[in-house]
Order: C-alpha cells, then sequence, then structure tokens
C-alpha cells in the first residue's frame, strides 16, 4: 500500500470521527509486510478521555493486534500532523515510519511548533513523510468546523 492510500484509509477514520461529533482525525497502522494492523479515529468526547487521540488508539490497538508495544517495522498514517503527546507516542513505539497529511500550526509537534520526532536526543526517530493529501485532510476538518459554527 503506498501511502497515498494510507492516508486514504485514515481519511476514512476521520470521515465516521465527524459522523459521532468528533473532531475528525483519523489514523491508521501498517503492518512491516503492507497490510492494515489497526485503525482508529478520535474518541476524546465519547469516551471521555484527553488522551483518545486517533494516533494513540491506533498504537494501542497494533500494539494488542501484533502482541507487542515495539511497532519496529511499521507505518503510522494520520491526516493531521500530531500533537506532542501523539509525537512522543509515536517515539516510544519505535514505528519505522510517520505518514500524515494536514499541517497543524497550532498543536502540531512535527515541524509546525516543535518537532519531537526528528529530536536527535531520543532513543527513536521514524522517518517522515509530511503533507500527503494535505488538501483533502484540511478539508473534512474545516467542514467539521464550519458546521459547529
Amino acid at each position: 500500500m503506498d501511502d497515498r492510500e494510507a492516508v486514504g484509509l485514515a481519511l476514512e477514520q476521520a470521515r465516521l470521527a465527524a459522523k459521532r461529533d468528533e473532531v475528525p482525525i483519523g489514523a491508521i497502522v501498517l503492518a512491516p509486510s503492507g497490510g492494515l494492523l489497526a485503525s482508529a479515529f478520535n474518541e476524546r468526547e465519547t469516551a471521555h478521555d484527553p488522551t483518545g487521540h486517533a494516533e494513540v488508539l491506533a498504537l494501542r490497538r497494533a500494539g494488542a493486534a501484533s502482541g507487542s508495544w515495539n511497532l519496529s517495522g511499521c507505518t503510522l498514517a494520520v491526516t493531521l500532523e500530531p500533537c506532542t503527546m501523539c509525537a512522543g507516542a509515536i517515539v516510544l513505539s519505535r514505528v519505522a515510519r510517520l505518514v500524515f497529511g494536514a499541517w497543524d500550526p497550532k498543536a502540531g509537534a512535527v515541524g509546525s511548533l516543535r518537532d519531537v520526532v526528528r529530536d536527535t536526543r531520543l532513543n527513536h526517530n521514524p522517518e517522515v513523510i509530511a503533507g500527503v493529501r494535505a488538501d483533502e485532510c484540511a478539508a473534512v476538518l474545516d467542514a467539521f468546523f464550519a458546521r459547529r459554527r
């Protein structure tokens, strides 16, 4: 599966989140073989969980599916640049690649506000591919917040 397809699956998750009145951010984890290992969307509102971000949930589910917290060789694809919490979880889970769509200038921690995943003082630095299907990912968020105003 290529990066555009992976972000497309994350977009499907984001659209599911919007239908449940969650901020529409979706994430998927691909196994080293390229197959889908886990998927998730934001569940902060439904679960009353401040850590219920799509990335964290997808990483948790991938760990459960693989039987290990160590997700070496895996790819995380997400519709929005991860925040500081999610960037930390990405580093700690040791995913090999992070692919994301839209940039988040207000909370992004993969180059916008800070760059947690590329901090060489940390024990792991995944490869980063940014801006994949960025306009589509941003449009889902823009439409969601336009409806809420």
